[in-house]
């Protein structure tokens, strides 16, 4: 179990990396800057099924390879991205630890979506304006009508993603026997739950995909 575990984590950090590279793709959704990069749902699925720690591991691994390869933000960028991912994922993941339930991984999405939120836009204030330049004022000016709106949607978008794609990818992987077999149902009613999730994930992520191009 122990290799496939090592496995499995190796897995995770490629199918994160191969995810950022494809986000380059999309175009930047808030002043030019600020894209979306969903590998932090791949982290947040690894930090699910193995703990807070290896998702950490897994955040760094994936950003440092990001650092060395195609990033052109330099250390920067590198703190950024295992802040960002961290905040989310090791959150979440904490949370889903201690209370392994539907409820639990919902709200371990939830505060890694709002800790996510403070943390950047409190290294955008600091950073930003040494990092690019900026006067203080200016970035401060930018808080409320863009780093916010960016970090709540994009921490909206992975949540419901996570909510979407968990319960198969997990089910896969334990049939695969690359996953620990699960020790508890969720709220004790298995995949019943499943369907009802899906839906209001997916509604979710209709809108917030909606309020991204209001917001543009």
């Amino acid at each position: 179990m122990q290799t496939k575990k090592l496995t499995t984590l190796a897995l995770f950090c490629a199918i994160a990396y191969a995810v950022m590279l494809l986000s380059k793709l999309i175009p930047p959704l808030f002043l030019g800057f600020l894209q979306y990069d969903p590998k932090d749902v791949i982290i947040t699925l690894g930090g699910f099924i193995y703990g807070p720690v290896q998702a950490a591991v897994i955040a760094l691994v994936v950003a440092f390879l990001e650092f060395i390869t195609v990033s052109d933000t330099g250390v920067i960028g590198l703190l950024m991205n295992v802040i960002s991912s961290c905040t989310f994922a090791c959150t979440a993941a904490v949370l889903y630890k201690y209370r392994r339930t539907l409820g639990g991984a919902v709200t371990g999405l939830i505060c890694g979506c709002l800790f996510t939120t403070v943390a950047m836009l409190l290294w955008n204030y600091f950073i930003t304006p040494i990092y690019m330049g900026m006067p203080r004022k200016a970035v401060a000016a930018l808080l409320l009508p863009a780093f916010l709106p960016f970090n709540l949607i994009k921490g909206g978008i992975n949540a419901a993603i996570m909510l979407l794609i968990y319960k198969p990818v997990v089910s896969a992987l334990r049939k695969a026997r690359l996953a620990p077999p699960s020790t508890v149902r969720i709220d004790g009613q298995g995949a019943k739950l499943h369907l009802p999730v899906a839906i209001v994930a997916g509604i979710t992520l209709l809108c917030l995909i909606g309020a991204i191009l209001i917001l543009q």
